[in-house]
């Protein structure tokens, strides 16, 4: 069983500084977890207190239900792979997918199987003898996940592996991680700050913000159902749209911000236990870019938003739409850390007060720079969030939180 429990686990540095502040986790047996936020959010802290590479301030740490806090990393039955591949630069690939199991004194038979097994389930045939200086990046990260998966432990601990990787090939061993988490079945703890790498990889995320658990879900859940403002900023990519907003009862519910005014649908309401309470009041409303779509392209029972396009981006499969919305940005702790730590793309500020927002429309829209424009808006997934707490109002999470 490679189930693996934090219950209550903190960390505390010298000097006070918080890595792992109160963290509760349950990954069950087979499931690939991903740890993803941005850098100091003690996502590698957590990995590694897995590991036993860190020492745990209070709480337990148990895999296949073994409590582990007094167990050195190689008595736990783990396998990481790091960032920098960690690889025997002077052994040739088949002696470093070999070189774990003749430490644990291994029979060679065994040996000699299992390395022929894995450099087959990897395509490493042909490099068995060569050293890693005449791999590729890809082929040097497959090595490395091939020393991991040779030792066929409980769980795999993954460290940013595919950070040194150009982008093409990110994607690809992406792929073939997912493809080899479904054949091995192996518990896989995964830590990243890149969020779109967390959403196509992990069957729950785990968010993470100043030591401390935001929110751990599903990749889809976590995007149209984030508990608060820091989850709602950090995943997706563009970012999500923000600005301050007054819920209204007039001609039927609606949510007016800068010069704009979006109904509400009664369904929305009906599915928010509490947000009625907010009508008359300042929220944060949150769009996210995915729910707009060309006025000229989209259903016409779709509210439309008036704006000008300041810049578009084709990416060939979608345009973005780049346009001004008449309202200063959003001033909050949480949303700060959540789109500007990592440099994400988000609302922006420019002149005289204004926030700029992303729009993702068909690639067969029109819409040119500096062009009037009307941009439909599905209703039916608006965010509204509480201006002080930063929490999602009406979601059973935030409000339990």
């Amino acid at each position: 069983m490679g189930q693996i429990v934090l219950d209550h686990v903190t960390k505390v540095y010298p000097g006070g500084v918080m890595g792992i502040d109160d963290l509760s986790l349950d990954i069950a047996d087979g499931e690939f977890m991903v740890l993803v936020g941005p850098s100091g959010c003690g996502k590698s802290t957590a990995l590694r207190s897995i590991a036993g590479l860190e020492e745990i301030t209070s709480g337990t740490i148990s895999i296949g239900a073994h409590v582990v806090n007094d167990l050195p990393p190689k008595d736990r039955d783990i396998a990481m792979v790091f960032q920098n591949y960690a690889l025997y630069p002077h052994m040739t690939v088949e002696q470093n997918l070999a070189f774990g199991l003749q430490q644990r004194r291994t029979p060679k038979d065994d040996i000699r199987r299992r390395v022929i097994e894995v450099a087959g389930l990897l395509g490493l045939e042909e490099y068995l003898k060569r050293k890693p200086a005449a791999l590729s990046g890809g082929q040097r990260q497959r090595v490395a996940m091939g020393r991991a998966i040779v030792r066929e432990p409980k769980a795999f601990l993954m460290d940013e592996p595919l950070s040194n990787l150009d982008a093409k090939l990110r994607v690809s061993m992406r792929a073939s991680l997912s493809q080899l988490h479904e054949r091995l079945g192996v518990t896989t703890v995964y830590v990243t700050h890149d969020q779109v790498e967390a959403m196509t990889l992990g069957q729950r995320v785990c968010v993470m913000r100043d030591g401390k658990l935001q929110q751990a879900d599903s990749p889809q859940a976590l995007f149209n159902a984030p508990v608060n403002l820091f989850v709602a900023g950090f995943m997706g990519s563009p970012a999500m749209n923000f600005a301050t907003a007054r819920l209204v009862r007039d001609d039927g519910a609606a949510v007016v911000f800068a010069d704009h005014r979006l109904p509400v649908p009664d369904t929305l309401l009906a599915a928010r236990p509490g947000l009625a309470d907010y009508f008359d009041r300042e929220v944060i409303l949150g769009v996210r870019p995915s729910d707009f779509e060309d006025g000229d392209l989209a259903d016409a029972s779709w509210p439309r938003m008036g704006a000008t396009a300041d810049v578009t981006e084709a990416l060939g499969s979608e345009l973005h739409v780049l346009f001004r919305v008449d309202a200063p940005p959003v001033q909050h702790a949480a949303l700060g850390d959540a789109i500007a730590v990592e440099g994400e793309e988000g609302a922006l500020p420019l002149t005289a007060g204004k926030t700029m927002w992303t729009a993702r429309v068909a690639a067969r829209s029109m819409i040119a720079s500096s062009h009037s424009v009307e941009l439909a808006v599905d209703t039916s997934n608006l965010q509204f969030f509480d201006c002080d707490s930063g929490l999602s109002i009406g979601r059973p999470q935030a409000l339990a939180a």
